[in-house]
């Protein structure tokens, strides 16, 4: 017998859903059945994450129209690379309330309807550089390792009734991501030396980290709680030599 994951009419919150990994995750909740309430800054319905009272609008809204929310996918975000000594005070405060405190503030918002039905699940996206990261990726990597801890911290204290996982995608195939492979003076070598650098010899996709949210969203998971899953095409298993 096929297994089948359905979420048909739950209710599911994505922030960053507009491109890349988070609109990877819009589509996969929609293919298992789901009602997808997305936002994104650079989108038609444009909420910034930073900024608590639009976020509490957002939610507000949702809740008028929907009346509940069953999952809420945290995803927004974006790359804050700078070398140690070179990162400002304001890089620094950007990447904390993009990469970590907005994460906080929407899960503490969305926790009053996740919890009504004894069953609502938050998905946190992380990175793998909560890990291990390369120079020149701080503070990022700073606020993604946080995240850790938060997924843990809402697991334990938000029991039974809401259940929190986190997701520490690796190298995805997304705009941003080939933005940075057409910042260098050969795109195409350097995309296929990271692609050599997995032992999938491929890059992930927004759709499978999509697929991953779909399962950890669903009955099939109701055992997993307080942990982190890294996502990198076994990267990270590899000791890398160059």
């Amino acid at each position: 017998m096929a297994l089948a994951i359905d979420l048909k009419d739950k209710i599911v919150i994505v922030t960053g859903s507009a491109s890349g990994i988070g609109a990877g995750i819009a589509a996969m909740m929609e293919q298992a059945g789901a009602v997808v309430e997305g936002c994104d800054i650079n989108a038609p319905r444009s909420v910034d994450v930073t900024d608590l009272n639009a976020l509490e609008t957002f939610v507000a809204d949702v809740i008028k129209r929907r009346q509940r929310i069953d999952i809420l996918v945290s995803c927004a975000g974006a790359n804050v690379f700078e070398g140690v000594a070179q990162c400002t005070t304001a890089q620094w405060d950007n990447n904390i309330q993009l990469n970590l405190s907005s994460h906080w503030q929407v899960a503490k918002l969305c926790k009053p309807y996740l919890e009504q039905n004894g069953n609502g699940v938050i998905i946190i996206i992380t990175s793998n550089h909560a890990y291990s990261t390369i120079p020149g990726c701080f503070p990022y990597n700073v606020a993604k390792t946080a995240l850790t801890g938060l997924v843990r911290s809402l697991a334990i204290e938000w029991a039974p009734a809401i259940r929190t996982v986190g997701i520490a995608p690796g190298f995805i195939d997304t705009p941003g991501n080939q933005e940075w492979f057409n910042a260098h003076v050969t795109p195409d070598e350097e995309k296929a030396r990271t692609v050599n650098l997995h032992p999938v010899k491929k890059l992930g996709t927004p759709e499978e980290i999509g697929a991953w949210c779909v399962f950890l969203a669903s009955p099939f998971a109701s055992f997993s709680t307080g942990t982190t899953y890294v996502i990198d095409g076994g990267r990270s298993a590899l000791m890398q030599d160059s």
